[in-house]
């Protein structure tokens, strides 16, 4: 791979811009594909995601879409450098950043301030133009105008559908999906763009107190989205939300949707990992029928 990497990268002048890459050696990454940093002969370098077209596709569509409404001086969303095939894979080709863990507040300041002017500027519907991946799963395209249809129809459903492979069959959520739609849509959010996969390694803080973006899988949909993937996982501080809602207070009743947003990242982690993520589909499956039925 690393002969392969140095021999694609050498014919790109235009990306090397006189340079030339010294070394190639592989790093840690995530679950999408193998991960490799190069270094560049000015001392600079790059990070390189070799794995699935498709799936590198989306991810470039993603960071680009969010870049465009960001506030640099807040949140580095990681620029898009080269999208280049390899074979019956591609390489994602991103600056190196070094992602360290000091003070969450511009981090949440720049995710509200995107989330704000992507609402204000953006498109009336909730939704997405393409097919996209949230990890490994599927995130299929498509637009709703309320939020409640969209969330339940184009994310809930088709992780429901996949469910049925552990047994998760459709008596079991059918009768719940129209009250929850109706429910999360009645505090009538405005579509922004998200993130989509905000867990902990995918965001962080520079050295200069900026946050970082990294590896989304973006829609537009309600913020609130975003903000109960934070609590999914851990590994956001209370400083994140006290810099979020100095941007853009959220509402005082947020967390009481959490639960049901985060039940499509536990249904895709169930989908795709199987173990303790099923039961707890199951829990939170039984926590919303006992509240809305």
């Amino acid at each position: 791979m690393r002969d392969q990497l140095e021999q694609i990268l050498s014919k790109e002048r235009d990306l090397l811009r006189g340079r030339c890459v010294t070394s190639i050696g592989p790093v840690s990454g995530g679950e999408r594909g193998a991960c490799w940093r190069a270094v560049l002969s000015d001392g600079s370098a790059w990070f390189l995601k070799v794995s699935d077209p498709a799936l590198l596709d989306a991810e470039q569509r993603g960071l680009r879409s969010l870049r465009r409404w960001a506030d640099a001086d807040l949140v580095e969303v990681v620029e898009v450098l080269a999208w280049l095939p390899l074979e019956h894979r591609a390489v994602l080709v991103l600056p190196w950043w070094e992602m360290g863990n000091g003070d969450q507040f511009n981090l949440g300041r720049g995710l509200a301030r995107l989330h704000r002017m992507s609402s204000l500027n953006g498109p009336a519907r909730f939704g997405c133009d393409e097919d996209g991946f949230i990890g490994l799963g599927p995130q299929p395209a498509g637009w709703r105008d309320g939020w409640g249809e969209a969330f339940v129809e184009l994310r809930l459903e088709p992780q429901l559908r996949l469910a049925e492979a552990w047994s998760l069959n459709e008596n079991d959520w059918s009768s719940l999906l129209a009250p929850l739609a109706q429910w999360l849509g009645e505090h009538a959010p405005e579509p922004c763009l998200v993130h989509g996969d905000l867990w902990a390694g995918n965001a962080g803080v520079l050295a200069d107190g900026r946050g970082l973006l990294i590896d989304p899988a973006s829609w537009w949909a309600d913020r609130e989205a975003d903000i109960a993937m934070t609590q999914l996982f851990g590994g956001f501080s209370r400083r994140f939300l006290e810099g979020y809602n100095k941007e853009w207070p959220l509402p005082e009743e947020v967390e009481q949707r959490f639960e049901a947003l985060n039940l499509y990242h536990l249904l895709n982690h169930a989908n795709l990992f199987g173990g303790g993520y099923q039961q707890r589909c199951r829990r939170v499956l039984n926590s919303l029928r006992s509240t809305l039925l």
